[in-house]
Formats: structure tokens, sequence, C-alpha cells
């Protein structure tokens, strides 16, 4: 098994840092080498925040080459189409349905509508979830990414009881039993798109 890469975008405050070292940490504990490294923009103006995580028997860079992601996590769409030069062809975007108006947008009017069709065109495979809506739904806003991470692990190699062990040590622990909650809840949904 050559490595194999999963590049995670967003923007500032979505928690992309903590995602990506919870996806690394989980390959590290099913015995895989594993590389990580992260960009941040400027979180404070809603700026691009990029990462990406590498694992297999022998890893050497902790950076995806351009065109060699297996998977992208968005948890924002434009910035799906912004990076997703990554992947491989065919490869899958797991497509949190988010907008973040970014600051070199001046209204909402400029953000395109048509970012699914674009990636479509280009050959992607994409899974579309409301996230906010979902975690909402369980009880905080706050849980969005662990509900998108439900949805990535069904996607990788890995037990689903390695997933609940690094959660639950990642997150506050007042904020356990709800996180846990989200990461089912997107197990759940990964489940149904693997099937269907």
């Amino acid at each position: 098994m050559d490595a194999f890469n999963i590049f995670l975008c967003g923007t500032g405050g979505q928690g992309i840092v903590l995602a990506g070292r919870i996806i690394a940490t989980v390959a590290f504990k099913s015995g895989f080498e594993v590389r990580e490294s992260e960009i941040h923009g400027m979180s404070q103006r809603g700026g691009t925040v990029t990462g990406h995580v590498r694992f297999g028997p022998k890893v050497y860079s902790p950076t995806i080459p351009i065109g060699q992601a297996d998977i992208m996590l968005a948890l924002e769409e434009l910035e799906a189409l912004r990076y997703c030069h990554y992947l491989k062809s065919q490869g899958v975007i797991i497509l949190n349905q988010r907008q973040v108006l970014p600051s070199s947008l001046s209204s909402e009017e400029d953000y395109p509508k048509d970012i699914e069709e674009r990636l479509k065109k280009k050959g992607f495979r994409i899974y579309k979830i409301p996230g906010s809506e979902i975690a909402k739904s369980i009880g905080s806003a706050k849980i969005e990414n662990t509900v998108l991470l439900g949805v990535l692990s069904c996607f990788l190699p890995f037990k689903q009881e390695i997933w609940q062990e690094v959660l639950q040590k990642a997150v506050p622990p007042k904020t356990i039993e709800i996180n846990l909650k989200g990461f089912a809840e997107g197990v759940k949904i990964g489940r149904e798109f693997l099937q269907s």
C-alpha cells in the first residue's frame, strides 16, 4: 500500500487543525506511519485553513503532492473548489454544505452558485452533507466537524472503536457525549452513501 492521502480544507474557526490531528492519531493507533501538516490563513477574516494527513507503511513527506489526494474533507464549499487540484482523478470529496463569505468577495451575490456542478465536471465523486443542520439537530453547532469525521471514517480502514477512543480524548470532557452522538450520526450517513 502506498501512502493514503487526506486533504482537509475550510476557513478559520471550523476546526480543521483539530480534525487533522484526530485523523492522524487514529491512523497512528491503527498501526500506520503518519505524517501531518497544516497551513493557516488569516482566521480572523475567515481565511483559508488546510491540512494534509498521509498514512501508510512508510510515509516520507507530510505534504500531499498536487493531484495525489485520495479524499478531500471540505468544511466549506468554496474552499473545496479552490483546492480541488490536490485530488486524484475520480477522487472523493466529502462536501459540507456550508458557505462562508471570504473577504475577497464583497457580497453573497458574488459567491459562486455552481460549485457542485464545477466539481462534478472535473470528475470527482461528491458526497454532500448538511453538517451544520445535523449538528444543530443533535444539540450543538460546534460538533459540525465531528459529524463530518463520522462520514469520513466510513471511507478509511480504521476501526470505529479507535475513532471513538481518540475522539473522547480530543474534545473537552463536557462535550464527549454530544460529540460521540454527532460522530455516530456521521457514520450512519457515510454508510448510507457507500450502500447507494
